[in-house]
């Protein structure tokens, strides 16, 4: 039987707590020593997991450790402001313990900024996830069957970028409406896309 591996530790402020997901990307101001953070799920005790959360969304750092790779980095949360962070908490009986996540306005499908966090359940998922996501916040005529056309289109392009992730899959996006509507435009043209009938 496969020994289970230790949880990455989170700490700030003398307080810790066990980490069962995470997402984030290097600090593009300071390397890859300093990491944003764009989802964070904690497990301990009630008062550390709180703890925690409160210097996150205050803006402080905290060092994340991972045994299994023997290193630890800074990190804080991605800089999207205090109000755009919700905090989700749980308690868990069973374990005697606390669980709070962590997930950005970014990530939820009602927000209203273009750019967007796709927290797919699973990686095969994530192109009908992502056209959701698109349909709603681009003024362009999308067709649900263009799913995994858009989706390849993104990665290829830059415009979904994979988080490093552990726990989940996380893609942070960034769509170009007008490159996208130039693209739509050939696609047709070409025959690689096709115009669904009217009223479908």
């Amino acid at each position: 039987m496969d020994k289970l591996q230790p949880l990455p530790i989170l700490q700030a402020g003398g307080f810790s707590a066990s980490v069962d997901a995470y997402a984030w990307e290097p600090d593009p101001t300071q390397g890859q020593r300093q990491m944003r953070l764009w989802f964070l799920s904690l497990l301990g005790p009630q008062q550390a997991v709180k703890a925690l959360w409160a210097r996150l969304v205050k803006g402080e750092f905290a060092t994340l450790s991972m045994e299994t790779l023997g290193t630890a980095r800074f990190c804080a949360l991605a800089p999207e402001g205090p109000r755009a962070w919700r905090f989700f908490t749980a308690n868990l009986p069973a374990a005697a313990g606390y669980q709070g996540v962590l997930v950005p306005e970014a990530a939820f499908y009602t927000g209203e900024r273009r750019d967007f966090l796709l927290l797919p359940r699973q990686r095969e998922e994530a192109g009908t996830l992502h056209y959701r996501f698109l349909n709603k916040r681009l003024d362009l005529p999308l067709h649900p069957t263009w799913a995994d056309w858009l989706w390849d289109r993104a990665l290829r392009h830059g415009e979904a970028i994979a988080l490093d992730a552990y726990g989940l899959s996380a893609f942070r996006c960034q769509p170009d409406p007008e490159r996208l509507a130039a693209d739509l435009s050939e696609a047709v043209r070409q025959g690689t896309l096709t115009l669904p009938p009217m009223g479908v």
